[in-house]
């Protein structure tokens, strides 16, 4: 007869514990040489949350009066060359192209920010509002900002194309990112300096995992954002050479001869 090893109450307080800090699947226990049923429902209800964030309908109308309730003016809506949301997610490339760009305004704007479905529309249904509200209150508090962008069926890179036509020094997305079994609906922020068509990842900055209030909070996401900006205009680029903390403070590297600057 095998040893039976119940959990001792010292490791369910360990475990307790580190969750706490966590929203990885730690400490899951077993049922004879496989995981407890709740643990397996759990991971399948985090599974199917996943994948109805990726098919999940995206209300356009609804989302573009909310963001013109921002006070930035009336959101412009394009979309990529991905003519359905299957051949989105098949074609890559496609999302990364526009459509038809001729109905955005050129301001010279300094910063212009772009809301895209991408991978979650949930996400940026539930986020993108008040994430752009803060994002307007932190960094138009001192810079000037084009009225913004809804892009459907985008990946990052149609931002480029968005910005470029904007007129504006900084394009900001707000992105729908991949869903996962820990978080279906978060948003991340990419932000390139001088847009145009052909800019690499290397070239733009990532804040991601905009969730609040599991993940970062939207004022703060704001507040790197906001720095990010300006050691870009500083730099005059964007991209690896640029850095933030989560704090906001500037860590700007580039060479000079071959000698890395701080």
């Amino acid at each position: 007869m095998s040893a039976v090893h119940p959990k001792s109450a010292d490791s369910q307080d360990i475990w307790q514990s580190l969750r706490r800090h966590t929203q990885a699947r730690i400490g899951l226990g077993r049922s004879g040489d496989a995981q407890p049923t709740r643990s397996i429902l759990e991971f399948r209800a985090a599974h199917a949350l996943a994948r109805d964030a990726v098919r999940q309908p995206f209300d356009l109308q609804l989302l573009a009066q909310r963001v013109a309730g921002v006070g930035l003016g009336e959101p412009v809506a394009v979309t990529s060359r991905a003519n359905s949301r299957g051949e989105y997610l098949r074609r890559p490339d496609l999302g990364r192209l526009p459509e038809d760009l001729s109905e955005i305004p050129f301001s010279a704007a300094e910063v212009g920010f772009v809301l895209c479905d991408g991978l979650s529309p949930a996400a940026l249904t539930e986020h993108g509002v008040e994430l752009l509200r803060a994002l307007t209150d932190v960094v138009g508090a001192h810079r000037t900002i084009a009225a913004p962008v809804i892009a459907t069926g985008a990946r990052v890179a149609l931002g480029d194309h968005i910005g470029q036509a904007m007129g504006v020094q900084t394009v900001v997305v707000l992105i729908g990112e991949r869903p996962g079994l820990s978080v279906a609906a978060s948003v991340g922020l990419y932000l390139t300096h001088l847009p145009r068509p052909g800019r690499t990842d290397a070239e733009r900055n990532c804040v991601s995992n905009v969730h609040p209030p599991e993940g970062l909070g939207y004022r703060e996401a704001a507040h790197v954002i906001d720095s990010l900006i300006t050691g870009a205009r500083r730099l005059g680029r964007s991209g690896v050479d640029l850095k933030a903390t989560s704090a906001g403070a500037l860590d700007i590297r580039t060479t000079l001869d071959g000698h890395v600057l701080s």
